[in-house]
């Protein structure tokens, strides 16, 4: 009776709020929104945990970090003791801790939250991590003795950097080849410097690095290499995480005037190129007064957000269907708002007006009513007669979605591939249908998460060294 009067109070604890940057100041900068924890703050949040005997947030954890075992000891004041604990399962956890939807995993299946709010477990991994970076002595842990067997790793997103440090740490020698001329994948291309800055991710790539990962950019595996050669070069396995970097667009009438550019296209210039510097640096990028972003995932908002950065008078997003099915996290919605992004919701565009010179100036939409469930579980849009309207812009963002990146693929005849383009590889394992080859994240799923890609590499990790130790 005890414990459960000690339980109960316990979940009366309110959560302790992340300290953030006004909306009014931070929508015209490009510093990280919120601005971390004290130690105080964390170790007051991390008192709130009830250390439960069969965690749920363990099993909500596509990498299995053992949360009460970190916030223990964060408890305790042990913050080297807590960032090694996570190390263990993620070497990313400045990044998770920012940018992964603790709300429907670890977070989501907290039992504190059945009874009030859940812990704050990103925000608590995120303050390990950042205490680390700036108080730690830099120590890696210990390398085990080299077994010898050499692992290319293609692409240095979320997913290709787990199997990386995963095998690095098991004694396998990697080496990880990005074509672009930075590392870290959709984590520099696809999310801005307020939500994640470079330096986190440079940082989280430092730390593979000393502990023995080879990293090499530039390197475009399908063009100036090819799979077989890298065998040939004395690779025993590869594993593929080139993501989903294929731009989508909705092939409506004036689609090709001026003014209206792909998700993809916009943030790589923005976050990878630093454009939003120009002319400091040497990518510019269009900038709008009146910007449109079509969709509501997160590569959305992060796009409405940017444009609004970049001095936009007005920001709107614009979705077909309502706010119950946007895909975009809870945290990012409320962000953009705060920050005075503009919803268009039930609405479609149908087509896009352009001047004598070939440039946007509006855009046509339709109203939309909900009717049945479609195949993605959400209520189909149905277009309302007679609802044709005239939206002002001179900027439209399209962020609706993603295909499976081509260069590699198309030059891989052997390995197969589903009707999508996308790598067919054992869910269990990530074993693509081409002998010493793996395959995960995003190239196989379709875009998804930083952390559902992570969790892809960690299997494909322990299926390569299986295979590394007894063969396939």
């Amino acid at each position: 009776m005890e414990q459960v009067e000690k339980k109960g109070k316990k979940n009366q604890t309110p959560r302790t709020p992340m300290p953030e940057q006004d909306p009014n100041v931070r929508k015209r900068n490009f510093q990280e929104v919120p601005t971390g924890y004290t130690v105080e703050m964390a170790q007051a949040e991390a008192a709130r945990c009830l250390q439960c005997k069969k965690p749920g947030c363990v099993a909500g954890c596509p990498v299995e970090v053992d949360i009460p075992g970190f916030i223990t000891l964060i408890t305790k004041g042990d913050l080297t003791g807590a960032i090694r604990h996570i190390w263990k399962k993620n070497a990313l956890p400045a990044v998770c801790g920012r940018v992964c939807p603790q709300e429907i995993q670890c977070e989501g299946r907290c039992i504190v939250g059945k009874g009030g709010e859940a812990v704050a477990i990103g925000n608590l991994e995120r303050f390990v991590a950042d205490w680390e970076r700036e108080h730690g002595t830099g120590e890696v842990p210990p390398k085990p003795a080299s077994t010898g067997k050499k692992v290319a790793v293609v692409g240095s997103g979320p997913s290709g950097l787990t199997v990386a440090g995963d095998l690095i740490q098991k004694g396998h020698s990697v080496t990880v080849l990005e074509a672009f001329h930075k590392a870290g994948g959709v984590l520099v291309y696809g999310i801005p410097e307020f939500r994640l800055p470079k330096a986190i991710v440079a940082n989280e790539v430092n730390f593979l690095e000393r502990l023995g990962v080879d990293v090499e950019v530039n390197a475009v595996v399908g063009r100036t290499v090819s799979l077989d050669e890298l065998f040939e070069q004395g690779y025993e396995a590869i594993y593929l995480g080139v993501g989903a970097g294929l731009p989508s667009f909705m092939n409506l009438p004036g689609e090709n005037l001026i003014g209206i550019l792909s998700a993809n296209e916009y943030l790589t210039r923005a976050n990878l190129m630093k454009a939003y510097l120009y002319p400091k640096t040497d990518t510019p990028i269009p900038k709008g007064k009146h910007v449109v972003v079509l969709g509501a995932g997160n590569v959305a908002m992060d796009a409405a957000r940017t444009a609004m950065r970049l001095g936009a008078e007005s920001v709107k997003i614009v979705y077909r269907r309502s706010r119950d099915e946007m895909p975009a996290r809870k945290a990012e919605i409320h962000h953009a708002e705060e920050e005075g992004i503009e919803f268009f919701l039930l609405t479609n565009p149908t087509q896009f007006i352009g001047n004598d010179k070939g440039r946007l100036t509006s855009m046509e939409c339709l109203k939309m009513e909900l009717g049945e469930p479609d195949a993605s579980g959400r209520r189909r849009p149905i277009p309302i007669e007679g609802s044709e309207f005239v939206m002002e812009t001179d900027l439209v963002i399209v962020a609706v979605g993603s295909g499976a990146n081509p260069l590699l693929t198309q030059s891989t005849p052997d390995m197969q591939l589903n009707k999508w383009g996308y790598i067919v590889a054992d869910p269990e394992t990530g074993k693509t249908t081409k002998k010493g080859v793996w395959a995960g994240g995003d190239i196989v799923t379709g875009a998804a998460t930083v952390i559902l890609a992570m969790g892809a590499g960690r299997k494909a990790a322990d299926s390569i060294h299986e295979y590394l130790t007894w063969g396939w």
